[in-house]
């Protein structure tokens, strides 16, 4: 074979694996879009045990064909809080068998016979049936779910097809077996072979184009057992790099995912890898110097990621524990994991004055974060820092997470028999997380503002930066007084938010006319008007939270109905027109303005 020739067997060979990695794109992009979304939120509610996790992670995989997507996905859902490191592991476990199915499809190159059966099974034929179908499905179908099977279709048959390409340029190595067998066996070394296989595998992201390659190398009858598993191994290193480049710029909980990853497939290749060579070298196990087919290689694949997965599955909380050895826990990090560890044992639920007694802590825990987080917020206002505007975000997402839980829990026990005292309490927990968590989502609403504000490299006049700490003090003020008022039961306090309320929507009323003018005077852009308006509606509805939260306590203490004590103390209290009064006196004298 002269020169030009093989040049333009490096070009067939370069060109059916870009042809292969582009047909497993439109694939995978088809089938993520036909499930319509919803993986994310199958990952998040299928992981509460192990082997659950582990069947979910398989499946996902089997469907989108890419255990890099299900990492990237999983580091993704980790960094924005839906789940929790130790959910995740089980499911990287079971996307590394699950991309196995990519091997076992591609091994049917190998398959021969005369029969029209037989030949039908072959790649090179039936793919073009399955392109028929998808191209008529794409041009002739109004349903966009038909369209997506289409582009399955597609990317199935451009996949194929790449393979094929391989295989044909690699195909004039077994007209010289000989030549390339010294060849192969100048690289007969399993660490070296360990490196090949990450190194390219790291470099063209994809473990099932790497062992499709090595699929079509085997087909010309030179490599054996021995020497292709050791780069099987790698290939599950290599396999690693996507997940660890998705990790670059997120939290450390999501940089954990990958870390995991990565120690998962090198742990297996430290255990597997000498045993093979105890049972090449010492035991002289005959299979090993076998010569491998494509069959062999998915064989090789499954049977190395299934063994892994068997030893490792048990000692998911191992890994963790390694991950945080790699990537160290701060101190802050270890105070919101202890914060945030909700233990509400179903046990409790037979006695349920202690139950309600945990709800009890952990509602209290619940409102300190909240309060954290909605002065996180507030201080944004002044200045955007992004590491506040993270730790909003994550504070709304402990607040989501205490909520639910919380909820279900509190469901359960009031079911129970309970006393007429507890039976209260649990009405004003359940009124009350509902409120918290509403009172979160304005903070990530206010962080957003800042974050805008920001972005877009605008400011506020001084005027306006003045009118938003005034009614800041004014909301910190009222969210100490709801949630003290809820802290010690102390309906007396209770009845001082109201008032306070009251003043947040004056002064919010107040600033909406400061700002209609200053448009008016084209001393404010309308872009800026839209997001201080936003502001200000996030702030009122932050004091309508904090009145229904004191509300709350007052409606079931005092077992009035709220809405007629609001109109009665409205109309009637006087003691309630004064401390409004001298909260006006108070805080539009900041303003400069007599109320």
């Amino acid at each position: 074979m002269n020169t030009t020739e093989i040049i333009m067997k490096v070009i067939m060979l370069v060109g059916g694996l870009a042809l292969f990695l582009y047909g497993m794109n439109v694939m995978s992009e088809g089938l993520e879009k036909l499930a319509g979304g919803k993986l994310e939120g199958i990952l998040k509610r299928m992981t509460s045990n192990k082997i659950k996790a582990f069947l979910l992670g398989m499946g996902v995989t089997c469907v989108i064909q890419s255990s890099s997507a299900v990492t990237v996905m999983l580091v993704g859902l980790v960094n924005s809080g839906i789940m929790h490191l130790s959910q995740t592991i089980g499911v990287l476990m079971g996307s590394n068998v699950g991309t196995t199915i990519t091997a076992w499809l591609l091994s049917t190159s190998a398959i021969s016979g005369d029969s029209f059966a037989m030949k039908m099974l072959k790649p090179e034929n039936f793919s073009m049936v399955i392109a028929l179908i998808g191209i008529i499905l794409i041009m002739f179908s109004k349903s966009s779910k038909k369209k997506d099977i289409g582009s399955i279709c597609l990317g199935f048959t451009v996949l194929m097809q790449g393979m094929e390409f391989m295989s044909e340029a690699v195909a004039f190595i077994g007209d010289n077996p000989d030549k390339f067998k010294d060849i192969i066996t100048k690289f007969d070394n399993p660490i070296l072979g360990v490196i090949i296989g990450a190194v390219f595998t790291g470099i063209i992201q994809s473990s099932s184009a790497s062992v499709g390659i090595l699929q079509a190398l085997s087909l010309t009858g030179i490599f054996s057992y021995g020497f292709a598993l050791p780069i099987i191994m790698g290939q599950n290193i290599g396999t690693c790099v996507t997940a660890l480049i998705s990790s670059v710029g997120v939290n450390k909980d999501a940089r954990r995912v990958a870390v995991v990853h990565v120690c998962f497939n090198c742990i297996g290749t430290l255990v597997w890898l000498p045993v093979v060579l105890i049972l090449k070298n010492v035991i002289g196990l005959p299979i090993l110097d076998e010569t491998v087919g494509p069959v062999g290689i998915a064989t090789m694949h499954t049977i190395f990621n299934v063994l892994t997965t068997a030893m490792l599955l048990p000692l998911s909380n191992f890994l963790v524990k390694l991950a945080y050895k790699f990537i160290k826990q701060t101190d802050e990090e270890r105070k919101v994991a202890e914060r945030n560890n909700i233990m509400l044992d179903e046990r409790l639920l037979k006695t349920p004055a202690v139950a309600v007694e945990v709800c009890r802590s952990a509602t209290l825990n619940m409102a300190e974060i909240t309060k954290t987080t909605i002065i996180d917020a507030l201080q944004l206002l002044n200045g955007y820092d992004e590491v506040l505007a993270d730790k909003v975000v994550d504070g709304e997402n402990t607040i989501d997470n205490f909520e639910d839980k919380l909820n279900g829990y509190l469901v359960k026990i009031s079911k129970s028999s309970i006393t007429s005292s507890d039976s209260r309490t649990v009405s004003k927990m359940m009124h009350t997380i509902g409120n918290l968590e509403r009172i979160s989502d304005h903070a990530v609403n206010l962080a957003e503002s800042a974050k805008e504000v920001h972005e877009k490299q605008l400011s506020f006049s001084n005027e306006c930066q003045k009118e938003i700490r005034v009614i800041s003090e004014a909301i910190i003020e009222n969210i100490n007084k709801a949630f003290e008022a809820y802290t010690k039961d102390d309906v007396t306090l209770a009845h001082k938010v109201e008032p306070l309320e009251e003043l947040v929507d004056a002064l919010s009323a107040e600033l909406k006319n400061r700002h209609i003018a200053r448009l008016q005077n084209d001393e404010c852009t309308v872009e800026l008007g839209y997001i201080y308006q936003d502001i200000l509606t996030n702030l009122e509805r932050i004091s309508d939270h904090c009145s229904n939260i004191a509300g709350c306590l007052i409606e079931i203490e005092e077992k009035t109905n709220i809405h007629e004590y609001l109109h009665d103390i409205r109309e009637n209290d006087e003691d309630f027109r004064k401390e409004y009064h001298a909260y006006c006196d108070s805080y539009f004298n900041k303003l400069g303005v007599t109320k």
